[in-house]
């Protein structure tokens, strides 16, 4: 089970208020890193999205002992990366193109394959998040059940 990834973007802050909005959560700031912030969920597993500020890395601790460490390099414009999530949202397909129409950002229902449908919201219109709202999400869950991915899988050997 995923409980949190973390995306570097222009605007830590907005980011952050406009997933916990999509959630109905709540958006914080990150403890360890100034300048970055969590967008909680509030659900029972701990599900969150951490947003820091464009340009920063993770890298190990010098020593054993030493947790994870945050840097900086100056990466210019990064655009678009392969990096994304698929995430439940428990406001319908309106509110999120309200959302989305309000930030300026793309937001466009999407089929995969014959599987199942899902919303692109495009997060500062650079990092793709694959919303999945209440009237979607069933679907989505169907497929993705072991029993049916084994049919799935194997009609494709």
């Amino acid at each position: 089970m995923l409980h949190h990834i973390s995306f570097a973007v222009n605007d830590p802050l907005h980011a952050a208020e406009v997933v916990a909005e999509l959630w109905q959560g709540r958006a914080i700031p990150f403890p360890h890193h100034l300048g970055s912030y969590i967008a909680l969920s509030l659900d029972q597993y701990g599900t969150a999205i951490e947003f820091m500020p464009k340009g920063t890395v993770l890298k190990p601790g010098a020593s054993t002992e030493e947790p994870v460490q945050f840097s900086e390099f100056n990466l210019g414009m990064a655009g678009y990366t392969a990096t994304h999530v698929n995430i439940a949202v428990p406001i319908s397909e309106t509110k999120i193109y309200e959302i989305a129409n309000r930030e300026g950002w793309r937001a466009v229902r999407c089929q995969r394959a014959e599987f199942f449908k899902l919303i692109e919201f495009w997060l500062e219109n650079e990092i793709l998040l694959e919303l999945l709202p209440p009237n979607l999400i069933k679907q989505y869950l169907t497929t993705m059940q072991p029993e049916n991915l084994k049919v799935i899988l194997d009609a494709g050997d």
